[in-house]
Protein backbone atom coordinates (compact mmCIF):
# COMPACT_ATOMS: atom_id res chain seq x y z
CA UNK A 1 0.00 0.00 0.00
CA UNK A 2 1.41 3.55 -1.13
CA UNK A 3 0.03 6.54 0.79
CA UNK A 4 1.42 10.03 -0.09
CA UNK A 5 1.83 12.49 2.51
CA UNK A 6 -0.25 14.92 1.31
CA UNK A 7 -2.68 15.14 -2.38
CA UNK A 8 -3.92 18.22 -2.90
CA UNK A 9 -5.47 16.86 -5.73
CA UNK A 10 -7.13 14.29 -4.18
CA UNK A 11 -8.92 16.59 -1.59
CA UNK A 12 -10.05 19.36 -4.45
CA UNK A 13 -11.31 16.03 -6.23
CA UNK A 14 -14.88 16.79 -4.46
CA UNK A 15 -15.20 19.80 -5.70
CA UNK A 16 -14.08 19.56 -9.17
CA UNK A 17 -17.92 20.27 -10.87
CA UNK A 18 -18.48 23.29 -8.30
CA UNK A 19 -14.77 25.12 -9.08
CA UNK A 20 -15.36 24.45 -13.06
CA UNK A 21 -18.80 26.34 -12.72
CA UNK A 22 -17.43 28.90 -10.23
CA UNK A 23 -14.43 29.88 -12.45
CA UNK A 24 -17.22 29.80 -15.45
CA UNK A 25 -19.27 32.13 -13.69
CA UNK A 26 -16.36 34.32 -12.57
CA UNK A 27 -15.13 34.26 -16.47
CA UNK A 28 -18.45 35.52 -17.76
CA UNK A 29 -18.67 38.11 -15.16
CA UNK A 30 -15.87 40.54 -16.56
CA UNK A 31 -15.58 41.68 -12.74
CA UNK A 32 -11.84 40.30 -12.06
CA UNK A 33 -10.49 42.65 -9.46
CA UNK A 34 -11.80 43.23 -6.11
CA UNK A 35 -15.79 42.03 -6.77
CA UNK A 36 -18.59 40.61 -5.21
CA UNK A 37 -16.62 37.43 -4.70
CA UNK A 38 -13.88 38.64 -2.73
CA UNK A 39 -16.73 40.56 -0.75
CA UNK A 40 -19.08 37.47 -0.15
CA UNK A 41 -16.14 35.09 1.58
CA UNK A 42 -15.03 38.06 3.82
CA UNK A 43 -18.56 38.39 4.83
CA UNK A 44 -18.62 34.69 5.50
CA UNK A 45 -15.30 34.00 6.91
CA UNK A 46 -15.68 36.97 9.53
CA UNK A 47 -18.65 35.08 10.41
CA UNK A 48 -16.92 31.75 10.70
CA UNK A 49 -14.30 33.16 12.67
CA UNK A 50 -16.64 35.43 15.14
CA UNK A 51 -14.69 38.71 13.89
CA UNK A 52 -15.88 41.95 12.88
CA UNK A 53 -14.31 42.31 9.89
CA UNK A 54 -12.03 40.00 7.32
CA UNK A 55 -9.99 41.84 4.90
CA UNK A 56 -8.67 39.35 2.19
CA UNK A 57 -5.33 39.69 0.69
CA UNK A 58 -2.77 38.12 -1.67
CA UNK A 59 -0.69 35.64 0.53
CA UNK A 60 -0.94 34.72 4.49
CA UNK A 61 2.61 36.10 4.34
CA UNK A 62 0.79 39.58 3.27
CA UNK A 63 -1.60 39.84 6.04
CA UNK A 64 1.22 39.84 8.65
CA UNK A 65 3.24 42.55 7.31
CA UNK A 66 -0.33 44.47 6.86
CA UNK A 67 -1.29 44.15 10.39
CA UNK A 68 2.17 45.14 11.75
CA UNK A 69 2.00 48.15 9.29
CA UNK A 70 -1.01 48.77 10.60
CA UNK A 71 0.31 49.85 13.88
CA UNK A 72 3.03 51.83 12.99
CA UNK A 73 5.57 50.90 15.30
CA UNK A 74 8.92 52.39 16.15
CA UNK A 75 11.33 51.04 13.61
CA UNK A 76 13.95 49.64 16.65
CA UNK A 77 10.72 47.77 17.95
CA UNK A 78 10.75 44.01 18.87
CA UNK A 79 8.10 41.38 18.31
CA UNK A 80 8.28 38.83 20.28
CA UNK A 81 7.98 35.21 18.05
CA UNK A 82 8.60 31.56 18.62
CA UNK A 83 11.63 30.67 17.20
CA UNK A 84 10.58 27.03 15.82
CA UNK A 85 7.91 28.74 13.76
CA UNK A 86 7.55 29.04 10.04
CA UNK A 87 10.13 31.05 8.38
CA UNK A 88 7.61 33.21 7.23
CA UNK A 89 6.27 34.59 10.43
CA UNK A 90 9.75 35.97 10.86
CA UNK A 91 10.23 37.84 7.35
CA UNK A 92 6.88 39.39 8.15
CA UNK A 93 8.83 40.78 10.74
CA UNK A 94 12.04 41.85 8.75
CA UNK A 95 10.12 42.93 5.99
CA UNK A 96 8.15 45.46 8.22
CA UNK A 97 10.94 47.16 9.62
CA UNK A 98 10.71 45.72 12.73
CA UNK A 99 12.80 43.38 15.28
CA UNK A 100 12.16 39.76 16.10
CA UNK A 101 12.75 38.79 19.61
CA UNK A 102 12.92 34.99 18.94
CA UNK A 103 11.92 32.96 22.12
CA UNK A 104 12.06 29.20 22.86
CA UNK A 105 8.43 26.87 22.54
CA UNK A 106 7.10 24.52 24.92
CA UNK A 107 8.71 20.99 23.98
CA UNK A 108 5.27 19.18 24.37
CA UNK A 109 2.82 21.22 22.51
CA UNK A 110 5.47 23.15 20.47
CA UNK A 111 3.20 26.49 21.20
CA UNK A 112 5.51 29.74 22.51
CA UNK A 113 6.17 29.62 25.78
CA UNK A 114 4.56 32.09 28.51
CA UNK A 115 7.44 32.65 30.73
CA UNK A 116 10.23 32.90 27.89
CA UNK A 117 7.69 35.81 26.61
CA UNK A 118 8.22 37.09 30.25
CA UNK A 119 12.18 37.03 30.13
CA UNK A 120 12.24 38.62 26.25
CA UNK A 121 9.64 41.89 27.41
CA UNK A 122 12.10 44.86 27.44
CA UNK A 123 11.51 48.69 26.81
CA UNK A 124 11.75 48.08 22.91
CA UNK A 125 8.45 45.33 23.06
CA UNK A 126 6.42 46.54 20.97
CA UNK A 127 3.89 43.53 20.66
CA UNK A 128 4.34 39.57 20.95
CA UNK A 129 3.10 37.25 17.08
CA UNK A 130 1.75 34.12 18.55
CA UNK A 131 1.56 31.43 16.40
CA UNK A 132 -1.21 28.23 15.93
CA UNK A 133 1.61 26.15 14.90
CA UNK A 134 0.04 22.63 13.89
CA UNK A 135 -3.56 23.40 14.39
CA UNK A 136 -3.51 24.27 17.80
CA UNK A 137 -4.52 27.35 19.59
CA UNK A 138 -1.91 28.72 21.96
CA UNK A 139 -2.57 30.01 25.50
CA UNK A 140 -4.44 33.07 24.54
CA UNK A 141 -5.74 33.53 28.74
CA UNK A 142 -2.50 33.97 29.73
CA UNK A 143 0.06 35.58 26.53
CA UNK A 144 -3.03 38.36 26.46
CA UNK A 145 -3.06 39.26 30.40
CA UNK A 146 0.93 39.24 29.48
CA UNK A 147 -0.10 41.78 26.62
CA UNK A 148 -2.68 43.79 28.70
CA UNK A 149 0.36 43.86 31.96
CA UNK A 150 2.87 45.25 30.07
CA UNK A 151 0.65 47.19 27.06
CA UNK A 152 1.50 45.06 24.46
CA UNK A 153 -0.28 44.40 20.93
CA UNK A 154 -1.14 41.05 20.17
CA UNK A 155 -0.89 39.66 16.84
CA UNK A 156 -1.58 35.88 15.57
CA UNK A 157 -0.61 33.79 12.73
CA UNK A 158 -3.15 31.48 12.25
CA UNK A 159 -1.79 30.21 9.30
CA UNK A 160 -1.92 26.60 10.25
CA UNK A 161 -5.32 26.74 12.59
CA UNK A 162 -8.30 27.43 10.04
CA UNK A 163 -11.35 25.73 12.50
CA UNK A 164 -8.85 25.38 15.33
CA UNK A 165 -10.81 26.51 18.65
CA UNK A 166 -9.78 28.22 21.85
CA UNK A 167 -12.04 27.52 25.10
CA UNK A 168 -15.00 26.17 22.65
CA UNK A 169 -14.80 29.32 20.23
CA UNK A 170 -12.81 29.93 17.22
CA UNK A 171 -11.66 33.33 18.18
CA UNK A 172 -8.37 33.80 19.07
CA UNK A 173 -9.52 35.57 21.77
CA UNK A 174 -7.39 39.26 23.32
CA UNK A 175 -5.97 39.43 19.93
CA UNK A 176 -5.81 42.54 17.86
CA UNK A 177 -5.64 41.24 14.52
CA UNK A 178 -5.26 37.85 12.97
CA UNK A 179 -3.25 36.47 9.77
CA UNK A 180 -4.48 33.59 7.79
CA UNK A 181 -2.96 31.93 4.83
CA UNK A 182 -5.23 30.03 2.36
CA UNK A 183 -2.13 28.63 0.58
CA UNK A 184 -3.03 24.98 -1.53
CA UNK A 185 -1.75 22.68 1.84
CA UNK A 186 -4.42 24.29 4.20
CA UNK A 187 -6.56 23.09 6.16
CA UNK A 188 -8.56 25.77 3.99
CA UNK A 189 -6.83 26.53 0.99
CA UNK A 190 -7.19 28.32 -1.96
CA UNK A 191 -6.09 26.89 -5.81
CA UNK A 192 -3.23 29.72 -5.63
CA UNK A 193 -1.83 31.95 -2.95
CA UNK A 194 -4.30 33.54 -0.50
CA UNK A 195 -4.80 35.43 2.75
CA UNK A 196 -6.61 37.14 4.95
CA UNK A 197 -6.96 39.40 8.20
CA UNK A 198 -9.41 39.08 10.90
CA UNK A 199 -10.07 41.65 13.28
CA UNK A 200 -12.46 43.21 15.87
CA UNK A 201 -10.65 46.31 15.12
CA UNK A 202 -12.34 48.88 12.52
CA UNK A 203 -9.24 50.83 12.72
CA UNK A 204 -7.17 47.86 11.51
CA UNK A 205 -9.29 46.88 9.58
CA UNK A 206 -9.58 49.72 6.75
CA UNK A 207 -5.95 50.43 7.36
CA UNK A 208 -5.22 46.80 5.84
CA UNK A 209 -7.80 47.38 3.41
CA UNK A 210 -6.64 50.89 2.09
CA UNK A 211 -3.32 49.57 2.27
CA UNK A 212 -3.78 46.03 0.10
CA UNK A 213 -4.80 48.31 -2.93
CA UNK A 214 -1.75 50.54 -3.00
CA UNK A 215 -2.70 53.08 -0.25
CA UNK A 216 -6.21 54.03 -1.68
CA UNK A 217 -10.12 53.93 -1.21
CA UNK A 218 -10.66 55.90 -3.37
CA UNK A 219 -10.04 55.53 -7.00
CA UNK A 220 -6.85 57.51 -8.00
CA UNK A 221 -6.77 58.69 -4.44
CA UNK A 222 -3.82 57.60 -2.71
CA UNK A 223 -3.55 58.08 1.15
CA UNK A 224 -0.59 55.95 2.16
CA UNK A 225 2.23 54.15 0.81
CA UNK A 226 0.03 50.77 0.13
CA UNK A 227 1.04 47.66 -1.65
CA UNK A 228 -0.65 45.45 -4.40
CA UNK A 229 -2.02 42.61 -2.18
CA UNK A 230 -5.90 42.39 -2.48
CA UNK A 231 -7.37 38.79 -2.71
CA UNK A 232 -7.86 36.90 -5.92
CA UNK A 233 -11.83 37.29 -7.07
CA UNK A 234 -11.66 33.53 -8.58
CA UNK A 235 -9.96 32.13 -5.27
CA UNK A 236 -12.36 34.19 -2.90
CA UNK A 237 -15.01 32.14 -4.86
CA UNK A 238 -13.65 29.24 -4.75
CA UNK A 239 -12.47 29.40 -0.97
CA UNK A 240 -16.45 29.89 -0.23
CA UNK A 241 -17.27 26.80 -1.51
CA UNK A 242 -15.00 24.95 0.32
CA UNK A 243 -15.56 27.28 3.56
CA UNK A 244 -18.76 25.14 3.83
CA UNK A 245 -17.09 22.34 4.45
CA UNK A 246 -14.32 23.67 6.56
CA UNK A 247 -16.11 21.82 9.61
CA UNK A 248 -16.34 18.50 7.98
CA UNK A 249 -12.48 18.27 6.71
CA UNK A 250 -11.63 19.33 10.81
CA UNK A 251 -13.59 17.08 11.66
CA UNK A 252 -12.23 13.74 9.77
CA UNK A 253 -9.12 14.93 10.59
CA UNK A 254 -9.80 14.92 14.45
CA UNK A 255 -10.93 11.19 13.86
CA UNK A 256 -7.95 10.29 12.36
CA UNK A 257 -5.53 11.93 15.18
CA UNK A 258 -7.91 10.48 17.43
CA UNK A 259 -7.17 6.82 16.06
CA UNK A 260 -3.24 7.81 16.22
CA UNK A 261 -2.95 9.14 20.05
CA UNK A 262 -4.94 5.88 21.31
CA UNK A 263 -4.09 3.41 19.19
CA UNK A 264 -0.31 4.27 18.10
CA UNK A 265 1.64 2.49 20.78
CA UNK A 266 5.61 2.66 20.51
CA UNK A 267 7.51 4.13 23.11
CA UNK A 268 10.44 5.41 20.54
CA UNK A 269 7.56 7.68 19.13
CA UNK A 270 6.74 11.12 21.91
CA UNK A 271 2.74 11.65 20.03
CA UNK A 272 1.65 15.05 20.46
CA UNK A 273 -0.48 16.37 23.53
CA UNK A 274 -4.04 15.02 23.55
CA UNK A 275 -5.86 17.15 26.52
CA UNK A 276 -7.19 19.48 22.93
CA UNK A 277 -7.54 16.70 20.87
CA UNK A 278 -11.40 17.74 19.61
CA UNK A 279 -10.69 21.37 19.35
CA UNK A 280 -7.48 21.87 17.65
CA UNK A 281 -7.62 21.83 13.87
CA UNK A 282 -4.74 19.14 13.42
CA UNK A 283 -3.29 20.72 10.19
CA UNK A 284 -0.15 18.12 11.27
CA UNK A 285 0.12 15.59 13.05
CA UNK A 286 3.70 15.84 14.52
CA UNK A 287 5.48 13.34 16.21
CA UNK A 288 9.40 13.07 17.65
CA UNK A 289 11.88 10.47 17.48
CA UNK A 290 15.68 10.57 18.82
CA UNK A 291 16.64 9.01 15.75
CA UNK A 292 14.72 10.81 12.50
CA UNK A 293 16.72 9.38 9.80
CA UNK A 294 15.58 5.51 10.86
CA UNK A 295 12.30 6.11 11.46
CA UNK A 296 12.52 8.25 7.62
CA UNK A 297 13.94 4.86 6.31
CA UNK A 298 11.09 2.85 7.77
CA UNK A 299 8.06 4.63 6.35
CA UNK A 300 9.59 4.76 2.97
CA UNK A 301 10.39 1.12 3.14
CA UNK A 302 6.48 1.02 4.37
CA UNK A 303 6.09 3.71 1.47
CA UNK A 304 4.31 6.01 3.82
CA UNK A 305 4.71 9.41 2.88
CA UNK A 306 6.00 11.93 5.53
CA UNK A 307 7.18 15.57 5.54
CA UNK A 308 9.26 17.76 8.02
CA UNK A 309 7.83 20.98 9.46
CA UNK A 310 10.74 22.27 9.71
CA UNK A 311 14.29 20.70 9.10
CA UNK A 312 16.10 24.19 9.95
CA UNK A 313 14.83 26.37 12.69
CA UNK A 314 15.20 29.87 11.48
CA UNK A 315 17.78 30.82 13.38
CA UNK A 316 20.03 28.58 11.96
CA UNK A 317 18.94 30.18 8.11
CA UNK A 318 21.42 31.76 5.73
CA UNK A 319 18.42 35.18 5.87
CA UNK A 320 18.68 35.34 9.84
CA UNK A 321 22.69 34.98 10.19
CA UNK A 322 22.25 37.66 12.61
CA UNK A 323 20.45 35.10 14.91
CA UNK A 324 23.20 32.40 14.18
CA UNK A 325 24.78 32.39 17.56
CA UNK A 326 21.31 32.32 19.86
CA UNK A 327 20.96 29.96 22.40
CA UNK A 328 17.78 28.17 21.70
CA UNK A 329 18.38 24.62 22.75
CA UNK A 330 14.25 23.63 22.77
CA UNK A 331 13.86 25.01 19.25
CA UNK A 332 16.88 22.90 18.04
CA UNK A 333 15.67 19.40 19.69
CA UNK A 334 12.60 19.99 17.92
CA UNK A 335 13.67 20.59 14.57
CA UNK A 336 16.08 17.68 15.18
CA UNK A 337 13.33 15.16 16.11
CA UNK A 338 10.05 16.01 14.68
CA UNK A 339 8.13 14.20 11.67
CA UNK A 340 5.00 14.88 10.41
CA UNK A 341 2.60 11.94 9.03
CA UNK A 342 -0.62 11.49 6.62
CA UNK A 343 -3.11 13.39 7.87
CA UNK A 344 -6.13 14.93 5.87
CA UNK A 345 -9.93 14.35 5.06
CA UNK A 346 -9.17 11.78 1.92
CA UNK A 347 -7.45 9.40 4.26
CA UNK A 348 -9.56 5.55 3.60
CA UNK A 349 -9.92 4.16 7.25
CA UNK A 350 -7.31 1.30 5.61
CA UNK A 351 -4.85 3.41 4.99
CA UNK A 352 -5.43 4.86 8.59
CA UNK A 353 -5.26 1.19 9.86
CA UNK A 354 -2.11 0.83 7.74
CA UNK A 355 -0.30 3.89 9.05
CA UNK A 356 -0.80 2.57 12.82
CA UNK A 357 -0.07 -1.09 12.48
CA UNK A 358 3.05 0.05 10.74
CA UNK A 359 4.60 2.02 13.28
CA UNK A 360 3.87 0.37 16.06
CA UNK A 361 5.91 -2.59 14.28
CA UNK A 362 8.67 0.29 13.97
Amino acid sequence: MEIPFLSIKSINEKYENSLKATFQDFLNSGNYILGQNVKSFETNFAKYCKAKYCVGVATGLDALVLILNSFNFPKDAEIIVPANTYFASILAIKIAGLQPKLVDPNLDDYLINCENIKKAINKKTAAILAVNLYGRMCDFRKITDLCQENNLKLIVDAAQSHGAEFENSKDCFGADAIAYSFYPTKNLGALSDAGAVITNNEAIATNVKRNRNYGSELKYQFDSLGTNSRLSELQAAFLDIKLKHLDLEIRRRREIAGRYLSEIKNKKLILPPSDKKNQDAWHLFVVRTDNRDSLKKFLSDKQIGFDIHYPIPPHKQKALAEFEKLELPITETIHQTILSLPLNSTLKEEEVDYIIKSLNSY
